[in-house]
This record gives structure tokens, C-alpha cells and sequence, in this order.
């Protein structure tokens, strides 16, 4: 039997479709919407939120789990007849804090049932296919996986030269005939591919109107990640793995999660090469690289003496740059980005002055969670410093609102430190560990 990348709760028929996959990477796999049955239907349903927006119709998780079983029967022989339709993705616009909006799209319960089943299936598949620089939507793969990636080949002394790419609406960008070619060099179940299609040609409601593209996968699909990495798996990770780094004179990496990447290199000739060819690549697959966001430049490590500290660039959150050990030496290192830090402490002061009247346990509760999410994405090795930021202005901003609460029973220093001491705001502390042991 093979080593078949599994996920824990995958059905024995999934499992077996994985062992099968890995066991035959060139092989075009049939029999596959069979596996998309009731059981499959509700191991989905069990998985969504609760408190999810509703889709077009209006109909919540609760309201559709009231009579789950005879709902999903009747999805399934809709799907098992031909006749299954996904509805339009209801469009909403959250706004951003420089004044502009971001879309948000949101499917029907139903047509999120039916996106899960589907990515169950087709990630047995591609879960055996996919290879290791990549990282994004991967069960079992996280952000802090990437970036311990990232370090790992700073340690080995190949990030000398970096290439910074930014892809330009990735999502809205793919080609869906190329999309569904790819599919087609693996899947050879028509049925399946029917669905996918269905899944992928999706109009939108947004407000009164009623938009359809020929490109792109579906906004709000749990599908989308997928199939936004299947496309790059053949865009960049087996070209660059396959085809670029056996030409290459020296030791290169790629790091990608999702469609945030960054190449690495040992050699600046190497680096300069792949610059030459990469916008190209994306080109022949409809993709443009934004041309003020994508870079090439040196992150050697700085020379003793050197004051500017050396080259930064941004990845996944972080600042990645070169810090030097107590024992002297150089070392990659990753700090909040300047602009998520900044994010992160105007979001937590706005919220301070809009509940400053609420009880002091209730805020110091929610302030202790805020912080503490905060140090569990960001609480990496190297960025204390950051996360001191962020508590020593969060406090202060504490007091300062609740200080304007009264104007009889103000808040100064020596009273707030006394409340400090009955509800105490968590100290920073590294909780990933990203360098490995020297």
C-alpha cells in the first residue's frame, strides 16, 4: 500500500481513491461521483458554521438541518439525475479601512454542501500530487508551515537573491477552459467534471444585478482554494520544480501559499534568469504579475558594519530580515509587518472607544482574546518586539477610554495600574517556533 496523503475524516472509499492516486500519478481516475452520497453530503453539512450569512434563498444551516435528511435525499438524487443547479453567489461589499470596499461572496447552504463534497473528492486526489512548497488551504499546512519553510532555506544560505511576485486578481484571472484540461489530465469522470463546471459558471447577485464572467472561479466557493492551487500546481510548482531548478547552476527554493510566492536563490545569475522568464509563464496561462509588487533584489545577509541592516520584504503577514544571533551570526528573522501592526492597534482602540462604557470584565475578556489571537498567528521567533507594541499601545489606549467614561471617577495611571493587577492584559510570548536548533 502506499503512503497516501490522507485527511482524518475521509471516508474508506476516499482513502481508497487517495492510495489509488498516489500509487498511479499518471493515471486519469473514473468512478468518482459515486462518492458524492448522503453520508458525503452530511459529514459537508456538519462542517459549515452556524452562524454563516445566508446565500440568495434566504434559507440559514439551522433552518436547512430542521429537515436535513429528506433535504439532502432529495440533493442527491437531483445531482444523481443531472438536474442539480447552483444558484447565484450573493455578493456583499465589506468596507476596508482606507475607505474602500472588499467583496465578499456568499453561496446557498446547499451549493456549499455540494462545493465540500466536491473538494473532498477531487482534493483525495490532488492532495498526492501537489508538492511541498506549497502550503495555503492544505489540510494538515499552515501559514507558520510556509514561513518555517521560508527560514529553513535562509538557514541553508539559498535566499541570497530573492524574486517577489504579486499575481493580479489571481482568482478572477483563471482561465476555466485551461482549468478544466488540467482537471481532465486526472479526472476522467464526466459526471464529476459536470459539477465542477457547474460549480465553476456561476453568476452573481450583487444588489439588483445580476453579473456572469467567462473567467475566474466562483467568489465565496470553498472550492475556489482548490482549484486556485491545482492551477498554479501546473503554472509555477511542477514548471519551477521540473523544468527551471535542473537548468539552474545553484541551489533555489519556492515558497508558495496559495498565490502569495516568493523564489529563492543561492545565485544572483540564477535569480536574474527565471526574472527573465516568469512573466511569460504567467502570461501563457492568462495570469499578469502586477508590475510595482513583483521585484527582483539581493537579501544577502548585511556585513559587519553595514547600518542600513540589509534588504526586507513582506510574506504572509511577516517582515522577513536578517537579525544577528547573541552568538553572533546572522540569522532570517520575521517581524508583524508594519501595516498589519498598525491595522491591528487602530482596530483594537476603535473597539475601546466604542465599549468603553461596557463593564470592565466584559472588555478586559475580549481585549485578553484580541491579544491573544494576535500571538498566536504572529507570536513567532524575532518578533517580540512587535508584539510588545502591540499590548504597550493597546494599554494605553485602555486607560485612555476608560478614563473618558467619567468625568467624576477619571482613570489615572495609579488607579489603572491597580486595575492592571485584578485584570491583567496577557504578556507577549513566542508560541511558534520557527527557527530550528543551530
Amino acid at each position: 500500500m502506499t503512503d497516501a496523503t490522507t485527511s482524518q475524516d475521509m471516508s474508506p472509499g476516499l482513502m481508497r481513491v487517495a492510495e489509488r492516486a498516489k500509487g498511479h500519478p499518471e493515471a486519469r481516475m473514473l468512478a468518482l461521483a459515486h462518492h458524492i452520497d448522503e453520508p458525503a453530503l452530511g459529514r459537508v453539512y456538519r462542517r459549515l458554521s452556524r452562524n454563516a450569512a445566508v446565500g440568495v434563498d434566504g434559507i440559514t444551516v439551522e433552518r436547512y438541518g430542521e429537515r436535513l435528511v429528506e433535504n439532502l435525499q432529495a440533493l442527491r438524487a437531483r445531482m444523481k439525475a443531472g438536474q442539480y443547479r447552483h444558484q447565484p453567489i450573493r455578493r456583499v461589499h465589506i468596507p476596508k479601512e482606507n475607505g474602500a470596499t472588499r467583496p465578499i461572496g456568499i453561496s446557498t447552504v446547499e451549493d456549499k454542501i455540494v462545493q465540500g463534497a466536491l473538494r473532498d473528492v477531487v482534493e483525495a486526489i490532488y492532495e498526492q500530487d501537489f508538492l511541498d512548497c506549497s502550503y495555503g488551504f492544505r489540510p494538515g499546512r499552515s501559514a507558520h508551515d510556509a514561513i518555517r519553510a521560508l527560514n529553513g532555506v535562509g538557514d541553508r544560505g539559498d535566499a541570497n537573491y530573492i524574486v517577489e511576485a504579486d499575481i493580479v486578481s489571481f482568482f478572477d484571472s483563471i482561465d476555466r477552459k485551461v482549468l478544466m484540461e488540467m482537471l481532465r489530465s486526472r479526472i476522467a469522470d464526466e459526471t464529476l467534471m459536470r459539477l465542477v463546471g457547474k460549480c465553476l459558471n456561476v453568476g452573481v447577485l450583487d444588489g439588483e444585478s445580476y453579473l456572469e464572467s467567462d473567467e475566474g472561479t466562483a467568489q465565496g466557493s470553498s472550492l475556489s482554494p482548490l482549484l486556485g492551487n491545482i492551477y498554479l500546481h501546473h503554472v509555477l510548482d511542477v514548471w519551477f520544480e521540473r523544468e527551471v531548478q535542473p537548468r539552474l547552476r545553484g541551489r533555489s527554493a519556492l515558497v508558495r501559499y496559495a498565490d502569495d510566492f516568493v523564489l529563492c536563490f543561492e545565485r544572483e545569475d540564477d535569480a536574474e534568469r527565471v526574472w527573465n522568464v516568469l512573466e511569460a509563464r504567467f502570461k501563457k496561462f492568462g495570469l499578469a504579475l502586477h508590475p510595482k509588487k513583483t521585484r527582483r533584489f539581493s537579501f544577502r545577509p548585511p556585513r559587519d558594519g553595514d547600518d542600513k541592516g540589509g534588504s526586507t520584504f513582506d510574506f504572509l503577514g511577516f517582515t522577513s530580515y536578517w537579525r544577528r544571533t547573541k552568538r553572533g551570526m546572522q540569522r532570517m528573522a520575521f517581524r508583524t509587518r508594519g501595516v498589519r501592526l498598525r491595522r491591528a492597534i487602530n482596530a483594537a482602540t476603535d473597539w475601546c472607544r466604542r465599549h468603553r462604557h461596557e463593564p470592565v470584565e466584559e472588555q478586559h475578556l475580549a481585549l485578553t482574546r484580541k491579544l491573544n489571537g494576535h500571538y498566536n498567528y504572529f507570536g513567532v521567533n524575532g518578533n517580540s518586539d512587535a508584539l510588545n507594541q502591540l499590548r504597550y499601545w493597546i494599554t494605553r489606549a485602555w486607560r485612555k477610554w476608560l478614563d473618558r467614561r467619567s468625568q467624576r471617577a477619571r482613570m489615572n495611571w495609579t488607579r489603572f495600574r491597580e486595575l492592571l493587577r485584578r485584570f491583567p492584559l496577557p504578556a507577549p510570548r513566542i508560541r511558534v517556533q520557527i527557527w530550528s536548533k543551530p
